[in-house]
C-alpha cells in the first residue's frame, strides 16, 4: 500500500510540531505499515528515531488501567455500576461544588457550572462514572504541589467536584487516579504490577512498562523549569511523577508496534471477551459532539475529532505528549501514532490536532482504495 500522502503529512510537521514519530498500522490482523521519522536530538538530528525507541504514552496510559479494571469485571470482582466508596470508604459523603485551577493556564481557574449551595452525594458515584468522565470530578488537581504520597492520596479522595454527577462530561485524570487506587486495593498488589499481570505479560508486550526507564532511546519530552532538565525516560505529566511514575492516568512509556499489537488483542478480542468490548464502546456519556464509552473515546462528528476520519463503530484515546491509538472495527485497522509534540512546549496543541486528523484522514483514503 502507498502511504505516501500519509508520510507527507508527517514531514509536513516534523521538526515543527515534533522532533520524533513513530507508527504502525494493522489491518485485517497484519501490519501493513511501520515507520520511525526525525531524531532524539532535532538540534543535530541524531541518534534517528528508530522502530525500538519508547514513547511517552500519556494519556493513553488510562487504556491500560481500564484494561486491567474490565479483566477483574470479568471475573465478578468489581462492577461497573458498584459504588467507587465501597473500595475506597473515604470517596463519600456531600461534595461541594466549585471551580478547579485550569492546568494549561496558571493562575486562572474552570467553572464548569455558575456557582451554586448545591452539594453532590459522592456515594453514587460508580465505576462508570469515573470510566465515562461524568462523575463530576474536576478535569485536573495539582497533586504534584502537595509534599507527600500521602497527601496527594488524600487529595483525590476528598477533593471538591466541579458539577452534579451526569450533568456533564468533563475528561478526569483525577477519576483515572482513583481507579488506579481501586485496583490496588482489589489486587492486593502495585498498579504497574497489575498492568504487567494482566495485560503486558500475556500479550508480549516487552517495550511497555511505566517509568522511570533508562533515558537510552526514549524519545524525550518537555523541558522542566522546576526540574533545570528535560524530561527523558522519566513521565511528563507532573501529577503521575509525583506518584512516582505509576498512576491511574499516565506513566506508560512504549513502541507504536507493541501498543498497535494492544490495540489488535483488543480488537479481536484477545484481551477482553467480546460483551465485555461491546459495553466499552458504546455510548455511556455525551456532551455536545463528545461521545465517551468505558474508558474510550468514540467516534464523533466533529471534524477536528482525531478519530473523526474512521468509521463511525471507532474508538480509541490521545495523550497529551502527542500519541495516540484508534481501532476502526469496521475497516478492521488499529492504528498507533507516537510523537513527542511537548519536546517544543505544550502551545502546539492545535497544530497537533491538524496534523491527527490530517495523518488519519491520509491513511483511510489508502485502505479504502484497498478494500
Amino acid at each position: 500500500m502507498n502511504f505516501s500522502t500519509a508520510e507527507n503529512s508527517i514531514q509536513q510537521y516534523l521538526y515543527q510540531t515534533f522532533p520524533a514519530a513513530q507508527v504502525v498500522i494493522r489491518a485485517r490482523g497484519e501490519i501493513i505499515y511501520d515507520n520511525a521519522f526525525g531524531s532524539l536530538d532535532p538540534d543535530h538530528h541524531l541518534p534517528l528515531t528508530n522502530y525500538q525507541t519508547r514513547f511517552d504514552f500519556a494519556s493513553v496510559s488510562k487504556l491500560f488501567t481500564v484494561a486491567a479494571l474490565m479483566t477483574l469485571v470479568e471475573e465478578s470482582r468489581v462492577a461497573l455500576d458498584q459504588p467507587v466508596c465501597e473500595l475506597l470508604p473515604e470517596f463519600a459523603g456531600a461534595r461541594a461544588i466549585t471551580p478547579y485551577p485550569d492546568p494549561l493556564k496558571p493562575g486562572a481557574i474552570v467553572e464548569v457550572v455558575p456557582a451554586t449551595d448545591a452539594r453532590v452525594d459522592v456515594s453514587r458515584v460508580t465505576f462508570r462514572n469515573l470510566l465515562a468522565h461524568n462523575s463530576g470530578l474536576p478535569a485536573w488537581l495539582p497533586f504534584w504541589k502537595t509534599n507527600t504520597r500521602e497527601e496527594r492520596r488524600v487529595l483525590a479522595l476528598t477533593c471538591a467536584f466541579a458539577y452534579p454527577t451526569g450533568a456533564r462530561v468533563i475528561y478526569s485524570d483525577v477519576g483515572l487516579i482513583l481507579v488506579g487506587f481501586a485496583l490496588e486495593k482489589l489486587a492486593g498488589k502495585s498498579l504497574d504490577a497489575l498492568v504487567r499481570e494482566r495485560i503486558t505479560a500475556p500479550l508480549n508486550l516487552d517495550s511497555i512498562g511505566y517509568g522511570p526507564i533508562p533515558p537510552d532511546n526514549v524519545a524525550p519530552t518537555e523541558f522542566y523549569a522546576h526540574h533545570n532538565r528535560r524530561m527523558c525516560g522519566q513521565v511528563h505529566d507532573e501529577n503521575s511523577w509525583s506518584f512516582g511514575g505509576v498512576a491511574g492516568h499516565a506513566g506508560i512509556f512504549g513502541t507504536a508496534r507493541d501498543l498497535a499489537a494492544f490495540g489488535e488483542a483488543l480488537r479481536t478480542n484477545r484481551l477482553l471477551k467480546a460483551e465485555t468490548l461491546a459495553e466499552m464502546t458504546l455510548v455511556q456519556a455525551e456532551d455536545g459532539l463528545l461521545r465517551r464509552g468505558v474508558g474510550f473515546v468514540l467516534w464523533s462528528r466533529d471534524p477536528l475529532a482525531s478519530g473523526n476520519p474512521f468509521s463511525e463503530s471507532a474508538f480509541g484515546h490521545t495523550g497529551f505528549t502527542g500519541t495516540s491509538l484508534w481501532i476502526d472495527p469496521a475497516r478492521d485497522l488499529v492504528v498507533a501514532l507516537l510523537t513527542n509534540r511537548v519536546y517544543y512546549g505544550r502551545d502546539n496543541a492545535n497544530a497537533m490536532m491538524q496534523f491527527r486528523v490530517a495523518f488519519h484522514r491520509a491513511v483511510v483514503e489508502v485502505v479504502n482504495s484497498e478494500q
